[in-house]
């Protein structure tokens, strides 16, 4: 009786360990929306699987178990994970992910009388007015193209305060007249949004106007500077 016993439970274990339990996908991230470049953490909760392939709905994919991935474009990707057990099975589970366009800034930097575009501008964006004044806590620079624009990239929804300086122009004195001449408005969130900079000829007196001083250049900023064309 007892070998028989031994012989059942013999039999049973051979029966589990070739069993192939069905796999169950299933995933979720640390967000469902994100900005362009921005990183998205995949978490893998899946179950009697071995093998995994993530194919995030841009034309990329990933066998990793829980991978990160960013996206270089706007739109809403379905992420797609299949989940395969030893023998084959699959299953497979779904999200989308919405991405969007990071909050960005135009500045167009015109002369104010002629209103004639000023090329190889200095703009820098300061958080505050008095660091405007005091040249102090710059966020980031860039410098105009030959249409006399700039783009700012990953800003944050909120006001921006603009000084331009270039050998002959700058917004010193219209500064001084109004504070709308140098103040943005508050920033629309994942959209690109526009500033016109009017400035001063000053001639060859531009560098003076405001006792202005050697800036150190910005290092390890999170702001990205393009050249609108």
């Amino acid at each position: 009786m007892k070998r028989i016993l031994i012989s059942t439970a013999a039999a049973a274990m051979i029966m589990l360990s070739s069993c192939d339990f069905k796999p169950e996908a299933y995933f979720f991230t640390d967000k469902i929306q994100a900005e362009i470049g921005e990183e998205v953490f995949f978490y893998n909760g899946s179950h009697n699987a071995t093998y995994y392939e993530w194919d995030f709905g841009d034309g990329t994919w990933s066998d990793a178990f829980e991978p990160i991935h960013s996206y270089n474009a706007s739109g809403v990707f379905t992420v797609i994970l299949s989940a395969f057990s030893k023998n084959g099975n699959v299953d497979r589970s779904y999200l989308d992910i919405e991405v969007l366009s990071p909050t960005m800034l135009e500045v167009e930097v015109l002369e104010y009388y002629d209103e004639y575009p000023v090329a190889g501008a200095s703009v820098i964006l300061y958080p505050t007015l008095q660091d405007w004044d005091n040249m102090t806590n710059p966020i980031v620079e860039g410098f105009t193209n030959a249409a006399g624009k700039v783009v700012f990239t990953n800003l944050q929804s909120k006001v921006y305060y603009v000084d331009v300086w270039q050998a002959s122009h700058n917004n010193f004195t219209l500064r001084d007249e109004d504070v709308g001449f140098i103040m943005t408005d508050k920033l629309v969130k994942n959209q690109l949004n526009y500033f016109l900079a009017w400035v001063d000829y000053t001639g060859t007196k531009g560098a003076s106007a405001r006792d202005r001083k050697q800036l150190v250049p910005l290092k390890g900023r999170s702001v990205e500077t393009t050249v609108k064309k």
